[in-house]
């Protein structure tokens, strides 16, 4: 397992992009407005990326965990006492999945079929979705 991203709920996607970029080295990676939700990816230079979203809980932080077998790592979690919240999802580079302990704490586990999807497709300039910065 390998943490790739921070899924962070903002009440205000564009606001906190700005504080989240003033960080040393911060820049962003790419930025989406989608089926109603407004997701912009900040790399602060070492993993993993963080993932600012209007559709999460404001407040909320929700750790993303890269597997290399998905199924099992979800047959281990619930033998180990974990509940399934959520999922199998989609996403751009793979089946997720959302699990929750005994305490209330939620992990997103994410199996990484296509490790540069929202990368190439913030690249695509056809791509009405994108959200770039405007100089």
């Amino acid at each position: 397992m390998e943490l790739r991203f921070v899924y962070i709920g903002s009440s205000n996607t564009e606001r906190d992009l700005a504080a989240w970029l003033a960080l040393p080295g911060a820049r962003l990676r790419w930025r989406f407005h989608a089926f109603d939700a407004d997701v912009a990816a900040v790399d602060t230079g070492a993993p993993p990326v963080l993932l600012l979203a209007d559709h999460r809980p404001a407040g909320s932080v929700l750790p993303i965990y890269a597997v290399g077998d998905h199924d099992a790592t979800g047959t281990a979690l619930r033998d180990a006492g974990w509940e399934l919240e959520a999922g199998p999802l989609g996403t751009p580079e793979g089946p997720a999945s959302v699990w929750r302990d005994a305490s209330g704490t939620s992990i997103a586990l994410l199996r990484v079929d296509r490790p540069d999807a929202m990368d190439a497709a913030y690249a695509d300039d056809a791509n009405t979705h994108a959200i770039r910065a405007t100089s």
